[in-house]
């Protein structure tokens, strides 16, 4: 039996520049995405989070930003980004609690290119996916540079053959449409 699926969390890199691929390809994920009705979410930054607002908007799809405004400012925080104009808000106190809510907002979770905000993304849905078996949700990995990272993680870690049955990797626009396709 399918899961009802309405939204998809683009979770990556704040630092991803307009003419990167990885910008060019969320872009091209959101506005598919949007296309066949589904709602985009994004944390309210630069990079993957305006890629993906941008593209939706494109095909008149809906965005909405979950964003935090911490009390004591961040020294590496990319912050809101005033050129990301998604369609509602939702506001968190911090960084923790932004995360949490884009996670749990959303139906699936695309994960791209990214730094350490994209690392701690990763590991927060992996982790609640892993333990909520049965009502977990979908985790795409895009790029096949996930591979070598998950190969890493079964060799040098204390991985349980059940954590790598909640996620699959894709390596194209067309793969993670598709594979968000057969889920709806």
């Amino acid at each position: 039996m399918k899961k009802s699926i309405y939204s998809v969390a683009f979770l990556g890199g704040a630092a991803v520049q307009s003419e990167d691929q990885t910008y060019k390809d969320v872009y091209d994920i959101a506005r598919k995405l949007a296309e066949m009705g589904l709602t985009i979410y994004n944390g309210g930054g630069p990079g993957v989070m305006r890629a993906s607002t941008e593209g939706a908007k494109s095909a008149g799809g809906r965005v909405i930003g979950v964003t935090c405004y911490p009390k004591i400012l961040y020294l590496n925080w990319e912050g809101r980004d005033p050129e990301n104009r998604f369609d509602d808000e939702v506001v968190t106190s911090d960084y923790f609690e932004r995360t949490k809510k884009l996670l749990l907002l959303t139906d699936i979770h695309l994960i791209l290119r990214g730094g350490t905000g994209t690392i701690s993304e990763f590991g927060m849905t992996w982790a609640s996916s892993y333990i909520q078996v049965g009502h977990e949700k979908p985790i795409i990995l895009f790029g096949d540079f996930w591979d070598s990272i998950i190969q890493n993680l079964k060799k040098h870690m204390y991985m349980r053959p059940g954590e790598f049955r909640v996620y699959t990797i894709v390596n194209s626009v067309a793969e993670a449409v598709d594979e968000i396709k057969q889920m709806l």
